[in-house]
């Protein structure tokens, strides 16, 4: 349990996201320290207020400092946020727990599936730092709208009333507002699942289909989407929300998302390696496709567009002839499929 006072605040995780939160935190007035994997990531945030590797253009509050000392960062915090890839999270975690104070409370902002145990990220942290509330935090939220003050709202979601209040409380301001909720599955599978749909949507962008084949995959991907959920225990009504429809239609139309920008990529004839050549930032979509193509293999649920997502990523298979494949499947009732 949390007494709901935020005093330090760590950061793990410098990365866009990260550091958009960071630089929130900071301007609403708590203390930031940052843990960052790149040395010159942390020099020019506590030096020149800058994270021109992942967000450059932005003037960070003076508030946020950053190190590549984990233990340093951790140190005395009583709100600690995780926005690590998904993939690294748990060792990130494990390596740190021993200097995570005791009562504080842990938010997780980073987005997945962990592939193998096909765990969620907040069951992750529960794993390696157990005895601590944790917050899942997700929402439609491109990070250099939220450092540029555009009007965001999101989740905190935790089966800790106080615990996802005091998140609630620390991010929120007049440009930022982020709403409780109990469902942190549904959450979490929200903001994990639309990165799978994000990339079919860019393919089905990339071959060159319009709006009509693009409402098609959203609305079905949403249907998917909840329908693992609902296996999983989540709430559908969850999936009608910010973490689910918000964020899923922000991903698959912004021209900031990345997972997007690699289906276009690949929906133009690249393969996975080639869309993934050159770049830092990590689209976490192409992890996410293939936990997701497990979990639902596990669970006995129908996902038909991230099974058709996994083949053409893993398998080679030609982007235009999946999604006619998609669109000739045996008819059916809207609502049974």
């Amino acid at each position: 349990m949390t007494d709901g006072a935020v005093r330090a605040v760590a950061v793990v995780g410098a990365g866009a996201w990260g550091t958009a939160l960071a630089d929130l935190l900071a301007r609403n007035g708590h203390p930031v320290t940052m843990w960052a994997h790149e040395a010159d990531v942390a020099e020019s945030i506590t030096r020149r207020h800058v994270n021109d590797r992942f967000l450059a253009g932005v003037n960070l509050s003076p508030m946020v400092r950053a190190t590549t000392d984990l233990d340093e960062t951790l140190d005395g915090a009583s709100l600690v946020c995780f926005v690590t890839p998904s993939h690294v999270l748990r060792s990130i975690v494990r390596a740190g727990a021993s200097h995570l104070a005791r009562g504080a409370t842990i938010c997780v902002a980073s987005k997945g599936i962990e592939e193998g145990s096909l765990e969620l990220m907040s069951d992750v942290v529960v794993d390696e730092a157990p005895g601590h509330s944790v917050v899942a935090l997700s929402g439609p939220s491109f990070a250099a709208e939220v450092v540029a003050k555009q009007p965001t709202a999101i989740v905190a979601a935790s089966d800790d009333d106080a615990a996802s209040t005091m998140v609630q409380e620390a991010l929120s301001n007049s440009h930022f507002r982020v709403y409780t909720h109990d469902d942190v599955i549904g959450v979490e599978l929200g903001g994990s699942l639309k990165n799978v749909m994000a990339v079919a949507a860019g393919i089905v962008e990339g071959v060159g289909l319009g709006f009509n084949s693009r409402a098609a995959l959203i609305t079905r991907g949403l249907a998917e989407m909840t329908r693992l959920g609902i296996a999983l225990g989540a709430k559908a009504a969850t999936f009608a929300g910010l973490a689910g429809m918000g964020d899923l239609v922000l991903t698959c139309t912004g021209s900031l998302s990345r997972n997007r920008a690699l289906g276009v990529a690949v929906g133009q004839g690249a393969t996975l390696a080639e869309a993934l050549a050159g770049k830092e930032t990590i689209a976490e979509g192409v992890m996410t496709t293939r936990s997701a193509h497990a979990l639902a293999a596990r669970e006995g649920i129908e996902m038909p567009i991230v099974a058709t997502v996994h083949r053409i990523l893993f398998d080679g298979h030609p982007a235009r002839l999946a999604v006619q494949e998609l669109m000739t499947r045996e008819l059916r009732a809207e609502q049974d499929a």
